[in-house]
């Protein structure tokens, strides 16, 4: 079966840095778009960034763009989140997830709902 595993996350400075990994297998991962999402403790599950199939075009919510960057590596099946300038309210679980839909002006990249399959989740904590 589908199987998304995040790594990376831990404890971690304002203004330091972390980067998350996440692999996937059981799907053919190249056809596949690869989101992050994050869930804050008492909040809804939010939208971070979205990468497409190729990944030539990625997709950022505005609270980390430019401080955030999604990339992915097909040969190896892993989507990353590289982290800079973290903040406080970056402080969640972060989820990686993937949907076969492309996603466009009608199928948004942060919406949830188109979302197939989505990992256990990673724990980030910022601190001072």
């Amino acid at each position: 079966q589908v199987q998304l595993v995040e790594s990376g996350g831990g404890l971690v400075q304002i203004g330091g840095s972390l980067r998350l990994s996440c692999a996937a297998s059981g799907l053919a991962f190249s056809y596949y778009v690869m989101g992050w999402f994050r869930q804050a403790p008492g909040k809804e599950r939010e939208f971070v960034v979205a990468i497409n199939r190729i990944g030539d075009n990625t997709y950022y919510a505005s609270s980390v763009k430019g401080r955030f960057t999604i990339s992915r590596d097909n040969n190896k099946n892993t989507v990353y989140l590289q982290m800079n300038s973290l903040k406080p309210e970056d402080t969640a679980v972060y989820y990686c997830a993937a949907r076969s839909s492309p996603y466009s002006r009608q199928l948004g990249a942060e919406d949830v709902y188109e979302y197939n399959y989505w990992g256990q989740g990673t724990q980030v904590t910022v601190s001072s």
